[in-house]
């Protein structure tokens, strides 16, 4: 059986940040992520040389721990295009152009997307302390520890003992697991309300080789009260194209499952906003974060209407004498739901490993 001091379980940015603060600490650890691949809801999709994210694409002034580590990664940011008119679609179908502040005015987006994080934070770690396509069924509590036992390819096995175990994924998920004891109802019940940040959510991205809409004196950027995009941005790369618009999908998960119907909705959508050249992208990629069992649970299936009021709930501090710990962005006190959220709640275990 595999041993180590801290299993994290999650490798998405919050367990990757981690997994680099306990290597940097001189800290034994395995990172296991149930996916194919590390980086969690954070993924690009690249096309034409350019990388284009189809979950989190944003970071934020006065978001100081995301802005750090891209510098130490050597990452460069470019502002997200904001400039010339926005288009609103009313309920009743009418099309306007407006101009006016432009809410992502002061975003920032990074060079290769922010998969470039995640992938080189998980490059950086020791091949033999992390692991992909491996998911933890159950955790139980014993004398030495917690150990895990798993789904997983070699080497790591069926097991692994560790002295301490770190969910670094949502809640929701987490709520999935069998607890041996069982943990207590508080602290079952909070995990299991704790909303998923975005796994209700779906993207489209249209890419094109010409960005038209700049031409047009349009910035990219969208609302509609007719859909089924609710919200649309240039999601260009900084210098150079392609060019891509991107937009939430507004409708619920269970009215979207025929994506052949969703396809030639959304390109109609972009015809009237954009024109007909909208119509008739290189390519159109669709990314359904509730299909996606490793991050959506069944109490995901509708997009959050606004920003949940995240934290760590009372009830899940100090579980199993201090060995079971809580990360991932919806447990941030400050940033939930954001990448920086993700890095704040690593930060946090970090310091309760560090002193104890």
């Amino acid at each position: 059986m595999r041993e180590t001091e801290t299993l994290i379980i999650g490798g998405g940015l919050s367990g990757l940040a981690l997994a680099q603060g306990l290597r940097d600490h001189g800290h034994d650890f395995v990172l296991l992520e149930a996916r194919d691949r590390f980086g969690g809801r954070i993924v690009s999709q690249q096309h034409g040389g350019a990388d284009f994210d189809l979950g989190p694409a944003w970071i934020w002034p006065g978001q100081p721990r995301i802005a750090a580590l891209a510098e130490r990664m050597g990452l460069a940011c470019f502002a997200q295009y904001s400039q010339g008119a926005q288009v609103f679609e009313e309920a009743q179908g009418r099309v306007v152009q407006g101009h006016g502040p432009h809410a992502m005015a002061d975003a920032l987006r990074i060079i290769g997307g922010l998969s470039a994080l995640t992938d080189g934070l998980a490059r950086a770690l020791p091949e033999a302390c992390r692991q992909t396509g491996s998911a933890v069924t159950a955790l139980s509590l014993t004398d030495a520890g917690v150990t895990a036992t798993l789904v997983a390819k070699a080497p790591i096995g069926a097991q692994i003992r560790a002295r301490r175990a770190v969910l670094a994924l949502p809640p929701r998920l987490a709520a999935q697991m069998d607890f041996d004891p069982p943990l207590p109802p508080a602290a079952q019940a909070a995990l299991a309300a704790v909303p998923t940040w975005m796994a209700g959510q779906a993207k489209a991205l249209a890419v094109y080789d010409t960005p038209f809409w700049r031409a047009a004196g349009l910035s990219g950027s969208a609302q509609s009260r007719r859909g089924p995009m609710v919200e649309i941005h240039d999601a260009s790369p900084g210098a150079g194209g392609p060019y891509a618009l991107f937009g939430f999908i507004g409708v619920a998960p269970q009215h979207r499952q025929d994506k052949g119907a969703l396809r030639a909705q959304i390109l109609a959508q972009l015809a009237r906003l954009f024109g007909p050249r909208a119509a008739d992208p290189a390519e159109l990629f669709l990314r359904d974060w509730a299909a996606e069992p490793y991050t959506a649970t069944a109490a995901d299936s509708l997009p959050l209407r606004a920003h949940p009021a995240y934290g760590m709930p009372r009830s899940l501090a100090g579980l199993w004498d201090n060995r079971l710990f809580f990360a991932g962005t919806e447990v941030a006190p400050q940033w939930g739901g954001y990448v920086e959220g993700a890095l704040e709640a690593a930060e946090a275990v970090l310091a309760a490993i560090s002193d104890s």
